[in-house]
């Protein structure tokens, strides 16, 4: 039986049920519907109160005390959009033994000297708070990597009002709360992580930073499907969120903009982690190519646009024979779908058979591609293997490759082939139209994956 005045409600996506269960129909989620009472108080009207400051013409508002000061590690800036703004709350979310606490020690250490490098005199201190290690622990990464610093703060808590306490004692400039799953808030039940605890923490550091124009930043963990861990709504409550991402056998990592409110949202930070802590790198396209002494059948190299910032990428296919009656389709930093797409247009357009073939296709340098872009490269690719032709090394594809055989285009070709002409490379095949082409490289338009296999091998 439903007992009378009860009702049901989803934690992550607010989804009312009169009965409980162990599933949400509307977001998925499991365990998230929680008991509560149908007794609502009834709307009162409001009476008006003191406004704590008059409202000005918007023209009026200082500027200057919202402009968001660098941090001081470049890459981060570039996905922060120039730096953190005061007040301002990032989530940077990643998986665990990614680099994150390895980049947040570099941000408190470049913070506590003076931020940007050349701007000597605006240090302000920086308070870290770790509830998941001990000082000591921290203390022995940051030496490590030589992020020592007298006015940065360290401090081992979980509970939200001792970190208000360190706040109000060492006045910082930058909080760093490593992290929001680990905090407990003593006005919320539930155990630390739970729905309850990190919707609570969560909302008394964001006024916590709106309050004093504090920039606050929360490590969060993921999920097993890689999204942030917790309520949903934690994404609403903060200001900008980061995903922080990378493989455990590469050295590669990225920092990957989902929201910002003061900055772009696509754009994406490159670092390198090695054992003497992190670095920015500034120029990642030679990480994602193989140099090779000679041509190599089934490369092929192509550009990709994240955010505002154009990669290059190479792409390796290998196709063998096989005796297996169901040939394999690996794919690894592709999209799945979109190669398994590429085979059956090759099949079908170009008269090239895969049926008693396997089938493998990866990137180099742990680089993960998924916009349509990259279709062109991976056909050229996966035709140089099978027919074991070697493609010029000096050449670029770029396009998206229809169902129907025909190649799209894509945006920013111009910028795309800028930076293939910055790296030294001549040939180019591209959609139709491509607009104003850069000095230094010769464009080969094409319609047709056809067109393009037959002006690759003649390139």
């Amino acid at each position: 039986m439903v007992k009378k005045g009860t009702s049901h409600r989803c934690a992550e996506c607010g989804y009312e049920t009169s009965r409980w269960v162990g599933r949400c129909p509307e977001c998925q989620a499991w365990g998230t519907i929680e008991e509560r009472s149908d007794g609502r108080p009834a709307i009162a009207r409001v009476a008006a109160g003191a406004p704590s400051a008059p409202a000005r013409p918007i023209a009026q508002v200082d500027l200057e005390a919202a402009r968001a000061r660098p941090t001081g590690v470049a890459e981060l800036d570039r996905v922060l959009g120039g730096g953190l703004v005061p007040g301002a709350v990032v989530l940077l979310a990643g998986e665990p033994g990614v680099g994150k606490s390895t980049l947040l020690l570099e941000v408190a250490y470049r913070w506590a000297a003076g931020g940007a490098p050349g701007r000597p005199g605006e240090g302000a201190p920086s308070l870290y708070v770790t509830g998941e290690e001990s000082a000591g622990q921290v203390r022995l990464r940051a030496e490590r990597t030589s992020n020592l610093h007298d006015q940065m703060f360290l401090a081992a808590e979980s509970d939200l009002s001792a970190i208000v306490g360190h706040v109000d004692t060492v006045q910082p400039g930058l909080l760093i709360v490593d992290s929001v799953q680990t905090m407990a808030s003593p006005q919320a039940e539930g155990a630390p992580g739970g729905v309850t605890q990190v919707r609570a923490v969560t909302a008394g550091l964001v006024a916590l930073a709106k309050e004093r124009g504090l920039p606050v930043v929360l490590v969060g963990h993921v999920t097993k499907e890689g999204s942030v861990a917790g309520p949903r709504v934690l994404e609403h409550l903060v200001d900008v969120v980061l995903h922080f991402e990378g493989d455990r056998h590469s050295t590669l990592r990225l920092v990957r903009g989902v929201k910002n409110r003061f900055g772009p949202a696509d754009e994406i930070g490159c670092f390198e982690l090695r054992d003497d802590g992190i670095e920015g790198v500034p120029d990642p396209s030679g990480l994602f190519l193989n140099r090779h002494t000679t041509a190599v059948p089934g490369t092929a190299i192509t550009v990709t646009v994240e955010g505002k910032r154009p990669l290059l990428c190479e792409v390796q296919a290998l196709v063998t024979d096989t005796n297996l009656p169901q040939p394999r389709r690996a794919v690894s930093g592709l999209d799945s779908a979109r190669v398994g797409m590429v085979l059956a247009v090759l099949e079908k357009h170009a008269k090239v058979n895969f049926g008693k073939h396997d089938v493998f296709t990866a990137t180099v340098g742990g680089m993960k591609v998924t916009e349509p872009a990259v279709d062109l490269a991976v056909v050229l690719a996966i035709a140089s293997s099978k027919e074991d032709k070697t493609l010029s090394p000096r050449l670029v594809a770029i396009g998206e490759v229809g169902l129907a055989g025909e190649i799209r285009r894509v945006t920013g070709v111009g910028r795309r082939l800028a930076e293939a002409v910055r790296l030294g490379f001549t040939h180019a095949i591209v959609p139709p139209d491509p607009g104003k082409v850069p000095d230094g490289i010769r464009v080969l338009e094409v319609g047709h994956i056809a067109d393009a296999l037959n002006a690759a091998a003649h390139a």
